[in-house]
């Protein structure tokens, strides 16, 4: 069976919609503090910004504010 694009939802679509709702702050921090083996808190979405200039391009960027279990902040340098 053949599936055309418009069949699935994309992965880096889906992910981008799900995440930038604060409500779902839970799955980014479960997937950060996974990913850096520490306890990774969100404080907020600092900015965020998509270029899509083509059906093709995928270029999305995210940066927040995060916190660790050190209370340290992080964020993009």
């Amino acid at each position: 069976m053949i599936f055309s694009s418009k069949t699935h939802i994309r992965f880096d679509w889906a992910a981008k919609k799900m995440l930038r709702d604060k409500v779902n702050f839970g799955i980014l921090e479960g997937f950060l503090s996974e990913l850096l083996k520490d306890n990774i808190n969100v404080k907020n979405i600092l900015e965020s910004e998509t270029n899509k200039e083509t059906n093709d391009d995928k270029y999305n960027r995210v940066d927040l504010l995060a916190e660790n279990s050190k209370q340290e902040l992080m964020s993009p340098v």
